[in-house]
């Protein structure tokens, strides 16, 4: 079991969300309008909001997974853009050197992005491999000392402004992908780096998410992480912590869209009376509610298990699937409490419906995560009779 700090969970919520509300807040509408946070970024870096779950020697919170989740909570709570990148760089591109990389590694291409100084991304999806990771076609080669790195990467969040891309390519393409892919690190400024697009997205307005290319990139040996051909695994680890995290961020959104509905529900009035005071308003509201506590108990659960250093597979795919569809639904019902002035660009709530939705998606899609979850059912069955 990992040893951590001993902090209050709710003292540290506490904390976040008075640094969400004074520093996120106000720049919330201009990060919907495309403004990149980076200067947010800086000072989540300076509060250990980057990397709450890593050690201190890596200059990270030296709190765990379980603070990790709550720092998703509350800052997608006030700017789902903001936290995806937050996320993608003090999280996703972070955790495998923090779990993986070596002293020298760490203190190249991890410190300054905890420290908020710089910007990271994780490179793994490409236009042939999304939910079959293993499908990847990027190409790393041996060449005289160094690695060439030729392949796209698509849908990357932060991946036209990282500083950093924590890339996974094929390194023996004789080999299946369980024993010949790696995980690099490219410096954004590396030759043959380029962005094809940035993509417009339904939701999640200023998010920075790219198609990217690489052509003839060299990559020194040096900037392997882990053991050559030994990526796999380091990327198993990642989509297990990668998904209650992204649930946490979801969670945020809807927990925001109910404290709304729950406060218009209490002014508006339709027959004489509050609309509150109709229960086919006031039910929504209790189903709602249902939904986000159930949906942070299952985070914390896979977080703590994160924490005990246990294998927490079935439970972040029970997290993700359950947060995020339950995200969703939250921001449906919420809007329909607002009626017409809802569906309006006045009031964030169709900013928090449109947000809600990409989760069911990325990070592994609702039919993944059940796929999944069936999977260990009869994993934990087989071994449960031998």
């Amino acid at each position: 079991m990992t040893v951590f700090e001993s902090v209050p969970e709710a003292t540290f919520r506490a904390k976040v969300h008075r640094f969400a509300k004074e520093h996120i807040a106000p720049i919330a509408q201009k990060v919907e309008e495309g403004m990149f946070p980076r200067d947010v970024l800086q000072k989540l870096g300076q509060q250990h909001f980057l990397g709450a779950a890593f050690s201190k020697t890596d200059r990270g919170g030296g709190l765990g997974w379980s603070f990790e989740v709550i720092v998703a909570e509350e800052v997608s709570a006030v700017s789902a853009a903001t936290e995806m990148a937050r996320l993608a760089s003090g999280a996703l591109y972070a955790a495998p050197l923090a779990y993986f990389a070596t002293r020298a590694q760490k203190d190249e291409f991890l410190g300054p992005v905890l420290a908020g100084d710089k910007v990271g991304a994780l490179a793994l999806t490409e236009p042939g491999a999304g939910s079959d990771a293993g499908s990847i076609k990027t190409r790393a080669e041996r060449k005289a000392g160094d690695f060439v790195l030729n392949g796209e990467k698509r849908f990357i969040t932060n991946g036209g402004v990282a500083d950093f891309l924590f890339v996974f390519a094929v390194t023996d393409p004789a080999k299946p992908p369980r024993s010949g892919v790696s995980a690099l690190v490219v410096p954004r400024e590396s030759n043959g780096v380029g962005v094809v697009k940035t993509y417009g997205l339904l939701g999640m307005h200023g998010a920075n998410v790219v198609h990217l290319r690489f052509r003839n990139v060299r990559v020194p040996e040096e900037n392997v992480v882990g053991r050559l051909h030994r990526g796999f695994p380091i990327l198993l680890d990642e989509l297990d912590r990668e998904r209650p995290a992204v649930a946490a961020g979801m969670l945020g959104i809807a927990r925001s869209a109910f404290e709304s509905a729950v406060d218009y529900s209490s002014k508006r009035k339709q027959f004489g009376r509050p609309i509150k005071e109709f229960e086919g308003v006031s039910f929504k509201l209790s189903d709602m509610l249902v939904k986000l506590e159930a949906s942070r108990l299952l985070i914390l659960k896979a977080a703590r298990l994160l924490d005990q250093g246990k294998l927490a597979r079935l439970e972040g795919a029970i997290a993700k699937l359950f947060a995020t569809e339950s995200a969703f639904e939250i921001t449906h019902q919420a809007l329909q409490v607002y009626g017409g002035i809802g569906y309006t660009k006045d009031l964030p709530i169709e900013r928090y419906f449109r947000d809600a939705r990409f989760m069911m998606i990325g990070g592994g899609t609702s039919e993944i995560m059940r796929f999944l979850i069936q999977r260990e059912i009869y994993k934990d069955r087989i071994r449960r009779s031998s």
